[in-house]
């Protein structure tokens, strides 16, 4: 049900069609860039492009928006700025070409989701552990959209990807023409340095958490898609298994809200990275089994769903005031930019040889490692 005072459908709205464009370029512009010709190493490291820009873009943006307190401002000129640069796409194919509009591309895309889960929580107040009720819209645009390519790619080759791609960044800038400013933006009074909270064993675990689980995340976002293929599975039922994942998550998002109180955020951090451990052992060693591999696409609830919504809550918690912005920066900047980009990396050098087995059992590690973090450093 809508939040009373929340302008729910216009930020639900947001989300949705914001991942519907994730939902065309996580699991199919890695086929898109195979269909150009690319190899697995350019790939990995177009990819990587693509995410490295978070390691910057969301501080700036997020320095901007604390200091000037116009979150909506910057999400608005980022968006259609996105969209602009993207259809450059279209012009010229060549690796250089193709790697200098994702720069500047991304550099505006990474820029307005961080500021935009700012003012999300802002709008929500109190009640920010209600963020899944919101989020979960941006999950059902993922099913959509990786369904209906998914099916559309049996049909036609990887040429119509970055049409669709320019279709909803255009979306996600007219959506974002319709979302209120927070007024509640700048109530705490108190105001902490952000280097004295960074100076916090806790926040520097939960960082470097962050960034481990991304990083596991390089080889599925990069090459699940290419892997399955090559293991026969059709277009149609690799854009189903993307699908089912998203699908585990929206049902996650449907009980955070209730969970988040009831259990603690560091309990809910612990249990996803353990989950997702298991999730990237089973698809690297089993992906001939179809059983297996749906069982792990369920277990995206833990790897993503509700990592994601516990972190986004901590970050809430931790980063108040005229630092909410620049946290939502951080996190997205360590864990997406850094971690995405270095997971991407690896994968695209790693892919060939020793091979998708071996590269999956790193990313198990990461998680592994990251667990091992969050239960010596992390508090509740």
């Amino acid at each position: 049900m809508p939040l009373k005072n929340t302008p729910y459908w216009r930020l639900s709205g947001f989300y949705f069609f914001y991942f519907i464009a994730l939902g065309v370029l996580v699991p199919y512009w890695g086929l898109y860039l195979q269909w150009q010709g690319f190899s697995a190493r350019e790939i990995g490291e177009l990819t990587a492009i693509l995410l490295a820009t978070r390691i910057v873009a969301p501080n700036i943006w997020g320095w901007i928006a604390d200091h000037r307190g116009k979150s909506m401002q910057i999400v608005r000129l980022a968006s259609l700025a996105a969209t602009l640069s993207f259809a450059a796409i279209l012009f010229e194919s060549t690796y250089l070409w193709v790697a200098m509009v994702m720069l500047v591309f991304s550099f505006f895309w990474n820029a307005s989701l961080p500021q935009f889960e700012a003012t999300t929580l802002q709008h929500l107040g109190e009640h920010s552990h209600h963020y899944s009720k919101i989020r979960l819209w941006g999950s059902i645009g993922f099913i959509l959209i990786v369904i209906l390519l998914g099916w559309l790619l049996e049909r036609y080759n990887a040429s119509i990807v970055p049409y669709f791609m320019l279709a909803s960044l255009a979306a996600i800038w007219l959506v974002s023409l319709t979302v209120p400013e927070s007024a509640s933006r700048h109530l705490h009074i108190e105001h902490t340095p952000l280097l004295t909270v960074l100076k916090r064993p806790e926040i520097r675990a939960f960082l470097a958490i962050c960034l481990l689980i991304q990083l596991s995340h390089g080889p599925y976002y990069t090459f699940y898609t290419i892997y399955l293929e090559a293991h026969n599975y059709s277009r149609s039922l690799i854009g189903q298994l993307w699908a089912l994942g998203v699908v585990a998550e929206v049902f996650i998002f449907l009980f955070m809200h209730h969970w988040l109180p009831r259990y603690g955020i560091r309990k809910i951090l612990l249990t996803s990275l353990l989950l997702s451990t298991l999730r990237w052992l089973i698809i690297g060693f089993y992906p001939d089994s179809l059983p297996l591999l749906l069982f792990a696409q369920l277990l995206h609830a833990a790897s993503f769903g509700t990592f994601h919504a516990a972190a986004i809550a901590w970050v809430h918690q931790h980063f108040v005031g005229k630092n909410q912005g620049r946290g939502q920066a951080l996190y997205s900047s360590v864990s997406f930019g850094i971690g995405g980009a270095i997971g991407s990396l690896f994968s695209g050098y790693f892919w060939v040889s020793p091979g998708p087995t071996a590269t999956f059992s790193l990313a198990a590690g990461a998680t592994l490692i990251a667990f091992f973090i969050g239960w010596r450093w992390l508090k509740a």
